[in-house]
């Protein structure tokens, strides 16, 4: 497959699954109507940080499947979290739980540190493009105990 076959595959797979569930979510979200913490950002800001974020998930994946070797553990820790990522808004806006999601975040935040981990034992680069999801996943644990405390 061309470089630019994988990178196309491995950018459009997060954004085309990020934007199912946003699809599967809308009617549900109730963000505006919450108590938010002091540093709470616009509704109108989440899709667009989501889309670079994933862009980036993509990208970083596609430099791991071209320059280096790719093997199941990077397969597998890449995708669990893409998945895990994925059922935290359905369990934030569609279930409503917060207390579950809060649980599900740090999940995915700790999925994220291994994956970038593991990111870093195999290209530099791909691990060091992670970085603003890191830092957008800790922001959003904290959004979320915020949130959680806020409207129990």
């Amino acid at each position: 497959m061309s470089k630019f076959k994988i990178y196309l595959k491995s950018i459009l797979i997060p954004l085309i699954l990020g934007s199912i569930v946003g699809f599967i979510i809308s009617g549900s979200m109730d963000y505006d109507s919450l108590i938010k913490p002091t540093l709470s950002p616009p509704a109108v800001l989440f899709p667009i940080v989501w889309t670079i974020l994933y862009f980036l998930m993509g990208l970083s994946y596609g430099i791991i499947t071209i320059y280096s070797n790719l093997d199941s553990d990077v397969k597998t820790i890449y995708y669990s979290q893409l998945i895990v990522n994925l059922i935290w808004p359905i369990i934030f806006f569609a279930m409503k739980s917060r207390l579950l999601a809060l649980i599900w975040i740090i999940l995915l935040l700790i999925l994220v540190i291994i994956m970038i981990v593991r990111f870093f034992t195999k290209n530099k680069t791909a691990a060091i493009i992670q970085i603003p999801y890191l830092l957008w996943t800790i922001f959003a644990v904290y959004l979320n105990f915020s949130i959680y405390l806020l409207n129990k």
